[in-house]
């Protein structure tokens, strides 16, 4: 006998005196959870995305789509970037105003390859303004779970409003439960007993996050 048969086995067990009529699971619990705290507008979520991202430390920008590829230059420039790591499926026009390498995402990369990027660029899924989270689910745009964990620097664009949402469950809502998610509220950092904070621990030592209006 395995281990499967042995836990189901056990499961029945349990479940023998249980009536057949007996409510479900999922239906024997209060679920009427809030969706949202309080009422806001658009503009005010995005706002909040914008507060809480900064406050676990990211750095926020905002532009329109027009200005989007000047702004990537100017903040890859700033930081020295020569080589970018960039999703297959990632808008080539984001990047065509900056004096960079683009380094496609290759399943044979391995990470100590992907630790030579200076940057890595990528779209999101989804993002929670009450949280101030990202959350990445592997798209064309976004690419695999680990470029946007071994390079040290990590650039996400964020379509406004399309792509923010309140809170938690309306993200929910809007992911596929067999998707590979990465869920982020800031730059990768971790505290000590006495609290000190050390950031680039399992990710990205410093995020930015574009705020892009428009078509």
């Amino acid at each position: 006998m395995s281990s499967r048969d042995r836990i189901l086995g056990r499961v029945r067990r349990a479940l023998a005196d249980v009536p057949a009529d007996d409510t479900p699971y999922e239906e024997a619990v209060e679920r009427s959870y809030l969706r949202e705290h309080g009422g806001r507008t658009v503009a005010q979520s995005v706002d909040l995305l914008a507060e809480n991202l900064a406050d676990y430390r990211a750095l926020v920008h905002r532009c329109a789509d027009a200005q989007l590829p000047p702004l990537l230059a100017r903040l890859l420039a700033g930081r020295g970037s020569r080589t970018v790591l960039v999703p297959p499926g990632l808008p080539p026009y984001w990047l065509e105003a900056g004096d960079v390498t683009l380094v496609g995402d290759r399943a044979a990369s391995t990470a100590r390859e992907l630790d030579r990027v200076d940057s890595v660029v990528t779209g999101c899924a989804v993002a929670v303004a009450e949280t101030g989270t990202l959350v990445l689910d592997g798209s064309p745009d976004q690419g695999r779970r680990r470029i946007t964990l071994v390079p040290d620097h990590h650039i996400c664009v964020v379509r406004v409003p399309d792509q923010v949402v309140s809170s938690v469950p309306q993200a929910l809502e809007r992911l596929a439960p067999d998707r590979p998610l990465t869920w982020i509220s800031g730059p990768s950092a971790t505290s000590d007993i006495e609290l000190d904070r050390v950031e680039g621990v399992h990710g990205p030592r410093t995020l930015e996050v574009v705020l892009v209006s428009g078509e």
